[in-house]
């Protein structure tokens, strides 16, 4: 693929990807200020972005085989934890900004644990096992991930009360 294309197709999909999560972000909000349909507008356009985005990956050759792609994810997570939140935490805490202070924070651990998983699933594929996971928790404040039966009554990350994860 020339360089100007590529260039091109790599923009649209960063932009693509950053409406889907804006477009989810305001229908929640849209959802919380009791507007239904508005963010089930917001939630189906996400989607037509999420699309998009996918079709320029596909055309990038970004997405490949299970193993091929849970490498690049771990390589992902590994990168986000000894580089880019550590510098972005750098860069909040000189400039006093406690929010995103904290926010790096949960997110920096939340990718540890992402880190991990997506290396055990690797082992598993390697092995041609899939992984065996029933239900996935997710703290809605920070992202903590936890597999398997939720056994606490907090986040260990944030603190907030273990009922009010998100099961998949």
């Amino acid at each position: 693929m020339r360089e100007m294309t590529k260039k091109a197709l790599q923009d649209a999909f960063a932009g693509e990807s950053m409406a889907h999560m804006k477009y989810l972000a305001f229908s929640d909000v849209a959802e919380k200020e009791g507007y239904k349909g508005i963010a089930k507008l917001f939630k189906a356009i996400a989607y037509a972005e999420q699309v998009h985005a996918t079709n320029h990956a596909k055309a990038l050759g970004i997405i490949g085989s299970t193993s091929d792609n849970l490498k690049e994810a771990q390589a992902g997570e590994h990168f986000e934890i000894n580089e880019m939140y550590p510098a972005y935490d750098a860069i909040a805490k000189a400039q006093g900004e406690k929010l995103a202070e904290r926010y790096i924070h949960y997110a920096l651990e939340a990718e540890k644990i992402h880190e991990e998983l997506y290396k055990e699933a690797l082992s598993d594929v390697n092995n041609s096992k899939d992984k065996n996971v029933d239900k996935v928790y997710i703290c809605p404040v920070c992202g903590f991930t936890a597999i398997g039966d939720l056994d606490i009554e907090k986040c260990p990350v944030c603190g907030v009360s273990a009922d009010k994860f998100v099961e998949f």
